[in-house]
């Protein structure tokens, strides 16, 4: 029987962003995926400045970049919202199709030793108290010590776990179409609401446009076959036009539906990006979402695996990243009901534009669609504690460094600033100790303001700020809570 330390099922962007984070941990993960091959669906197209920070960590974000194009800010439900009053070095969207960001990962996975096995569907499992063994295709087995789904809304991992998938129906739909166009609209990214409905029109490449259009009142089977000229006959109808469309790449459509998974984890098996959380694309946040649920599951399931930390570790990872999906199914059925028609919606419309027009309305909401305000539950005694770590200037014995260039071997580091913190002796294996002179005395966090610096900092692996010295809690045990116990001399071969 084969054996993997972490069997992951689903190629997308979570499943791929998860294995090189195990990977580059050392970690033996294999990805199944039951399709045949990758496909070139465009499906997500953009980037948010979280994403791409979490991308930085790693040193892996130039190709991203380089593909990319960036377009300044977001929206929320059509209504602009500015990415760039935000302190951080990607104050944008890049605009990237997610079939060039699968590539890309997939490439990265590659370089780290990792690979994609296609034609795999996961059939049934088995877990025990050992680990697990997932059976593939009816006939062929894995024993791993922990499977992860990663494999959409209507994948196998979550349904065979019998994980509950609780929610709102769709109320309404929502055609999709990559195609050519000869009559396309004059700026890059055009969206309008009608009485019928909305649509927009967003220039990919040149000559390369993405349409989507929905009809008020219209809810499509999920099952239900779309083709071009039902495509062209809803924008005409809906726009008045159907902007020379020709030549598809693909056709779909989509539904309003918001579901979250009851939980995260059940024993061995854990649910990660659509597999845990579905809803509509509005704002654009769903592959964003799955892409930081890997980062945050991936340092944790290592060390578990590893056997530097006790299982219990995992449990975080419901109690941080659940919340977050559950405000995107909330806003994104908040986005849903402002696209609507009629006199009251545009009521509440125009109240909520011009709430967004203001810094305070555009910070809050900006944050939010960006996840560069999250905060997860670390403890209370100062701003940072819980939140992203801001990508620092400093001066180290070995020169000048980005705070996030340090966080490019996956691993947690305890950044002094001269509080004498002193060298982690018994987590040496697991965590970086690096002495540093900042450039600067306070520090801007996007969703708090300016905040005076701190003496020292933990930094988690996926740049979250555990310890300081203003917590009040002392250094050992915030490194035993979340990076296990420390190693001692005799198992260590001292």
């Amino acid at each position: 029987m084969e054996t993997t330390s972490v069997l992951i099922a689903g190629g997308g962007p979570t499943g791929l962003m998860l294995a090189c984070e195990l990977r580059l941990a050392g970690i033996d993960v294999l990805v199944v995926d039951r399709l045949a091959a990758r496909g070139r669906e465009s499906r997500a197209g953009g980037m948010h400045p979280r994403t791409l920070e979490l991308l930085d960590q790693r040193g892996m974000l130039a190709p991203f970049q380089a593909l990319g194009t960036p377009i300044q800010g977001g929206h929320f439900a059509g209504i602009p919202v500015d990415f760039s009053r935000f302190d951080t070095r990607f104050p944008y969207t890049l605009m990237l199709l997610q079939s060039k960001v699968e590539r890309l990962l997939e490439a990265r996975l590659a370089e780290l030793g990792g690979q994609v096995r296609w034609s795999s569907e996961i059939t049934r499992f088995d877990s025990g108290e050992g680990g697990i063994t997932v059976e593939l295709d009816g006939s062929r087995k894995i024993r791993a010590d922990y499977l992860v789904g990663c494999d959409g809304g209507r994948g196998a991992v979550r349904k065979l776990a019998g994980i509950g998938f609780d929610g709102t129906e769709a109320t309404m739909s929502s055609l999709l179409g990559d195609v050519e166009l000869a009559e396309p609209p004059a700026e890059p990214f055009h969206q309008k609401r009608a009485e019928l409905g909305h649509f927009s029109v967003l220039e990919f490449e040149p000559g390369w446009y993405r349409v989507i259009v929905s009809e008020y009142g219209r809810v499509l089977d999920r099952h239900a076959e779309v083709d071009v000229e039902e495509l062209r006959a809803t924008l005409i109808r809906v726009a008045g036009t159907d902007f020379g469309l020709h030549r598809p790449r693909w056709i779909s459509h989509f539904g309003n539906a918001a579901r979250l998974a009851e939980r995260y984890r059940a024993g061995r098996v854990l649910l990660a990006g659509d597999a845990a959380h579905i809803h509509a694309p509005a704002g654009g946040q769903g592959m964003n979402t799955g892409i930081q649920d890997a980062v945050n599951l991936g340092w944790k399931l290592a060390l578990v695996v590893s056997g530097r930390a006790p299982q219990s570790l995992l449990d975080s990872y419901e109690a941080e990243r659940r919340p977050v999906a559950d405000r995107v199914l909330r806003n994104t059925r908040a986005q849903t009901l402002l696209s609507g028609s009629g006199p009251h919606i545009e009521a509440v419309r125009e109240t909520v534009a011009a709430l967004i027009a203001t810094e305070a309305g555009n910070d809050t909401i900006g944050t939010m669609v960006s996840a560069l305000d999250l905060r997860y539950p670390a403890g209370e005694g100062h701003p940072l504690l819980g939140r992203r770590v801001p990508d620092l200037d400093l001066k180290t014995a070995d020169g000048p460094v980005r705070l996030y260039e340090l966080l490019h071997r996956g691993r947690p580091v305890l950044l002094d600033f001269g509080a004498g913190a002193g060298r982690p002796e018994g987590w040496a294996d697991r965590v970086d100790h690096v002495e540093a002179v900042r450039a600067v005395d306070r520090w801007a966090v996007p969703g708090v303001g300016e905040i005076p610096v701190a003496a020292a900092l933990l930094v988690r692996p996926d740049g979250c700020v555990v310890w300081l010295p203003e917590a009040g809690v002392a250094l050992r045990t915030a490194l035993t809570t979340w990076f296990g116990p420390a190693q001692s001399r005799s198992n260590a071969g001292e």
